[in-house]
């Protein structure tokens, strides 16, 4: 199985130093080379007092920045924008970059920033029926002859033009692990992805997803499945560990030295994932990039 890594990039700078978001990048990205594929920003606004980058801003600056990089959101949160408006956005970009974009999309969670932002913020049921709406207008705008009408549950849109039309077709990613999410990935998605899961808890929501494509008619294949995390290495269980702090750990990170964690990511290949979107702790200290690309890379999949 062909495994295709992308790079997930923190919400923003650290406080004080607001050249170091690209700076960190622009050093690390030439030694990681060949083997990172994208670049992936979260959709949050803030993190307490955490420096917090606007993911759409950050998209379309990195996929001019590097140029040979596609670039997506994992994920946007559907109730943060109008869908039509999102659509239009991804076809824009779709076409400035060269067809780099990748769209994920979920139904958001994060209720400190609804409020904060003077967001409704319905129960998870509405937002599901809210992602549906917008993962439908996503496909008529993109692939329907303008003017483009649909009526949802929710979300509407009347003779919308979406022009030019996303070429090549834009990838859609649907992200989370509820039992109507990933019914949605089934009817809509390229790929599914599913963040800092364990191997146990990844096996579990393949299954259910591919007990969804199974019953409505789709070849659980054509799904990629992916996963985004942290990766916390080090020459001893001790370093990774401590590189990893007590937020990240064996429960929802990959933690170890470089032969642990080749073991744990092909534990996840033998399980059909084929895409790690990774925030790599500790960039960009050569040795941890050493680590990663020459000890770990190679050797997934």
């Amino acid at each position: 199985m062909s495994v295709d890594f992308g790079l997930s990039l923190v919400f923003g700078p650290p406080p004080g130093e607001p050249e170091r978001f690209v700076s960190d990048l622009v050093e690390s990205l030439p030694q990681l080379g060949e083997h990172i594929r994208s670049l992936w920003m979260t959709d949050h606004f803030f993190w307490d007092m955490t420096p917090t980058h606007e993911v759409w801003v950050v998209m379309s600056y990195l996929s001019a920045y590097f140029p040979t990089l596609a670039v997506g959101p994992m994920v946007l949160g559907q109730s943060y924008r109008n869908p039509a408006l999102m659509a239009k956005m991804a076809a824009t970009l779709q076409s400035l970059s060269g067809g780099r974009f990748i769209m994920g999309i979920g139904a958001g969670w994060k209720e400190d920033e609804y409020h904060a932002y003077n967001y409704p913020f319905p129960r998870a049921g509405i937002r599901l029926e809210q992602l549906e709406d917008t993962l439908e207008i996503f496909k008529r705008m993109w692939t329907e002859p303008d003017p483009v009408t649909y009526e949802g549950k929710h979300y509407s849109v009347y003779n919308a033009f979406c022009q030019p039309k996303p070429e090549p077709k834009i990838p859609i990613v649907v992200g989370g692990g509820g039992n109507k999410t990933m019914l949605l990935a089934a009817k809509y998605a390229d790929m599914w992805n599913i963040s800092d899961s364990t191997l146990d808890r990844f096996t579990e929501k393949a299954a259910v997803l591919k007990a969804h494509c199974e019953s409505i008619g789709r070849d659980w294949a054509s799904i990629r499945k992916t996963w985004f995390g942290r990766v916390a290495v080090g020459r001893t269980e001790a370093e990774a560990e401590a590189r990893g702090g007590a937020q990240w750990h064996r429960d929802n990170a990959f933690v170890g030295t470089p032969a642990q964690i080749v073991e744990q990511m092909n534990s996840f290949v033998k399980a059909d994932c084929s895409y790690f979107m990774i925030d790599i702790l500790g960039l960009p200290d050569p040795a941890v990039i050493d680590m990663v690309v020459n000890e770990i890379m190679p050797f997934v999949g």
